[in-house]
């Protein structure tokens, strides 16, 4: 009698509860398919969703790819020990500046900055990365119109009190001059996936740590150059950006550095770098 008056009370749930467990059970096994059936149990997913069930996928690599000889160079050990010194020695002079002189440079320069960001690893070298340079006045005070006045409502509305006053003894706000004096600014873009020449999709994998790391490339190419930079974060402007410079919607700001000389009264934070023994642990 009980089923007969209540049957539809317990029908919903239970189709509710039947599709979410086909739903987990078709996104194991894509997932499976990806690493194998290894027991992970940590959460590593791709959005793979538009290429579909296909038994003839190819590598995005030449799938004869040759692989060559490789010739290190092998330095002697106290050669290697004065190298390692040197680099953290100049690497630990490096600032993080916010008055930027407008003296211009060769371009070649950044050029060259860009290269050695190019040279980072990347998941699969799938090389998820667009390096966009910009020189034009114009263009600079359109990027900084739109920095500005979503930096504007973040200090007033969307970072909170913890946030910002965190940021108070860095003496920062929406105000960000630098954009259009800087003689050039580099934005960093993540390409969430590209396209073969067959016209299939091609997956970048770890896309956002790759470029994260081009970008460490980047910075200590700029502080070797014997320039400057600021690496900022542009908090909501991504859609903006990318539509003024017309990059595909498989792209992404992630970063931007404006990049140049110091201004003759330029000032940074008394800040101190953390030791050895606060950042490492050995076993």
């Amino acid at each position: 009698m009980i089923v007969e008056n209540y049957w539809k009370y317990f029908l919903v749930p239970l189709i509710v509860y039947c599709v979410t467990y086909v739903i987990y059970l078709w996104r194991n096994d894509k997932k499976k398919k990806i690493f194998g059936n290894s027991g992970r149990t940590e959460r590593v997913e791709f959005d793979d969703s538009d290429l579909g069930e296909q038994d003839d996928l190819s590598p995005a690599l030449p799938e004869d790819l040759a692989h060559i000889p490789l010739k290190p160079e092998i330095l002697p050990t106290d050669v290697m020990i004065r190298h390692s010194r040197e680099f953290y020695e100049k690497m630990n002079k490096r600032r993080s500046i916010r008055n930027f002189s407008s003296r211009s440079f060769p371009k070649e320069i950044i050029y060259n900055i860009i290269r050695t960001a190019g040279t980072a690893p990347s998941g699969a070298h799938t090389e998820p990365w667009t390096f966009i340079v910009v020189e034009s006045m114009d263009m600079k005070e359109k990027i900084r119109e739109i920095i500005e006045e979503e930096e504007e409502m973040n200090y007033k509305k969307r970072m909170g009190k913890t946030w910002t006053t965190d940021l108070k003894p860095l003496k920062t706000n929406w105000v960000k001059e630098y954009l259009t004096v800087a003689p050039y600014i580099i934005l960093v873009f993540k390409q969430t996936h590209s396209f073969k020449s067959d016209g299939t999709k091609k997956i970048h994998y770890y896309n956002e740590q790759s470029l994260s790391i081009a970008v460490g490339f980047l910075l200590a190419a700029i502080h070797s150059a014997g320039l400057y930079s600021l690496t900022s974060t542009p908090l909501n402007c991504g859609p903006a950006i990318r539509s003024l410079l017309n990059r595909p919607s498989t792209e992404k700001l992630v970063f931007l550095l404006p990049v140049g000389y110091p201004a003759e009264n330029c000032l940074v934070p008394d800040l101190h770098r953390k030791p050895l023994n606060e950042i490492i642990v050995e076993y």
